[in-house]
């Protein structure tokens, strides 16, 4: 079995003189959630559109389910779901009636799949009301149950949280989660809330201005933000003594330029200066330091902006 659910290589979409997307070698692994951060206009969505076939690249190659082009590939688009940009619902019909009427122009047998749906997304209570009479995070779920109609393997989203009070981002969330874990979906999601993709992504893509500049797991991510305490000193290998002798820990690197990260006694850094003092030595620098999602976004692109 192919692990991999999509792979792109040389990914090139051009508009006039505009490369929207450059080049892109995107690697998405089966039963993975791969969250998608950029900017606005950073080539998220048009990467999504050619993967889905929405659109056409100007170059490059797309392999989904370990197909490449033609009638192959178009085979493997139909074990997609895709929520991309509005979604698109009928506001005068019922949640149920949406799910009809997507189920009929999707091409899918059988009239169960409705109220499974319903079931799954939670609007299986909403009887007679219309889609125009929904509450946004009503409408982003019935979005999603939309993408979900065809039991696909796949799921592309493009900020299906955009708008979201913060209760309905949890949910979402959590309803996420569990079609991964409990289904076997694998999910590409992009989103601008980057503290909430932090708790649901598995592996992660930063795209800017159409380059895709990093691909990274949730563990590598945790490498590089990880928390501690930045220590300088003029003798570092006095330091180090110090730490494993009077700390009793070893969770501590010295680094080229001479100076130490500690990982541990985050919660008791007074201890820690104590220590190194007693040692007889002089602090030089002595401070917390460690990012987050998105100041390591922020950091990655050369700048503050939000994704």
């Amino acid at each position: 079995m192919n692990e991999y659910v999509l792979r792109t290589h040389q990914l090139t979409k051009r508009y006039k003189n505009q490369k929207a997307l450059d080049q892109a070698d995107m690697t998405i692994r089966k039963g993975t959630i791969y969250g998608f951060i950029g900017q606005n206009g950073a080539g998220k969505s048009t990467l999504m559109k050619l993967v889905t076939g929405l659109a056409y690249p100007t170059s490059g190659t797309i392999e989904l389910f370990g197909a490449t082009g033609g009638s192959e590939l178009v085979r493997a688009r139909k074990r997609m779901g895709v929520s991309i940009e509005s979604p698109a619902l009928y506001p005068l019909l019922t949640a149920e009636e949406n799910l009809e009427a997507h189920r009929l122009q999707q091409g899918i047998p059988g009239k169960e799949s409705i109220k499974r749906t319903l079931e799954l997304i939670g609007l299986s209570g909403t009887g007679r009301k219309k889609a125009k009479n929904f509450s946004l995070g009503m409408k982003q779920r019935l979005a999603l149950g939309v993408a979900l109609l065809g039991e696909p393997e796949f799921l592309i989203l493009d900020e299906p949280t955009n708008g979201l009070d913060p209760m309905g981002v949890v949910e979402m969330r959590e309803l996420l989660t569990r079609l991964n874990k409990e289904r076997g979906i694998t999910i590409l999601i992009s989103s601008h809330i980057l503290s909430e993709l932090h708790l649901l992504a598995t592996h992660y893509g930063i795209i800017h201005k159409g380059k895709l500049l990093e691909q990274l797991t949730s563990r590598e991510l945790e490498e590089k933000c990880r928390q501690y305490i930045h220590i300088k000193v003029s003798l570092p290998e006095r330091a180090a003594a110090i730490l494993e002798r009077e700390l009793a820990t070893t969770a501590f690197e010295v680094m080229a330029d001479g100076t130490i990260r500690l990982y541990a006694h985050l919660e008791q850094p007074a201890q820690v200066s104590a220590a190194l003092v007693a040692g007889g030595l002089a602090l030089e620098q002595f401070m917390p330091m460690g990012e987050d999602l998105e100041s390591y976004f922020a950091a990655r692109i050369g700048g503050g902006a939000h994704a």
